[in-house]
């Protein structure tokens, strides 16, 4: 059968649509995830909020005002880090979904080339071997440049990551210990 038939194009196109509705489909659920996030967040900031002020209106003395204050910016960055968390959480799946259907279809496409390439070289005249062979050295180079690529990027990720809830934790420490300070001069 011919490397081109109709049927083979027509079952290309069907997945490629399939393709196409899984991912759209994975994109969809991520954006529900992070919209259901976000909405956590502002009804929990909202009710926080009101709370707070009803609490602020009942204050007596200065002193008050300022423990209160103090009361309610100390959860503000463990908030902040744990909104952080489930927003890279939901993130990182739906790369992850991605990163797996680009793999299966970088894979697919590899060994399409491959074997176009092998049946031509079959088919090729005698003595174009050391052609196929340069086309196939340079098929070659080309995945090992695009796996060095993959697995650096990811590598990268991995580190801007870590730096980041590195930084995120130093902050939060900051806060805390900033917070208790201030807690204990108005005490005093």
């Amino acid at each position: 059968m011919n490397q081109f038939s109709p049927e083979k194009i027509v079952e290309a196109q069907k997945a490629s649509l399939d393709t196409l509705v899984g991912l759209t489909s994975k994109v969809f659920d991520g954006f529900e995830r992070l919209l259901e996030l976000n909405l956590q967040t502002m009804r929990s900031t909202l009710a926080e909020t009101r709370e707070g002020m009803k609490r602020a209106l009942s204050v007596k003395d200065p002193q008050e005002l300022i423990a209160l204050q103090i009361e309610l910016l100390q959860p503000v960055a463990e908030k902040s880090l744990s909104y952080r968390h489930h927003f890279l959480e939901i993130a990182a799946s739906t790369r992850t979904e991605f990163d797996k259907v680009a793999e299966a279809h970088y894979e697919a496409n590899k060994r399409g080339v491959q074997s176009l390439v092998e049946s031509v070289g079959n088919a090729g005249p005698a003595g174009s071997e050391a052609v196929f062979a340069a086309v196939q050295t340079a098929i070659n180079a080309t995945t090992t440049l695009y796996e060095t690529v993959q697995s650096t990027t990811k590598q990268a990720v991995q580190v801007a990551e870590n730096s980041f809830d590195t930084a995120a934790n130093a902050v939060a420490k900051v806060v805390r210990h900033r917070t208790a300070q201030i807690s204990r001069a108005a005490k005093a």
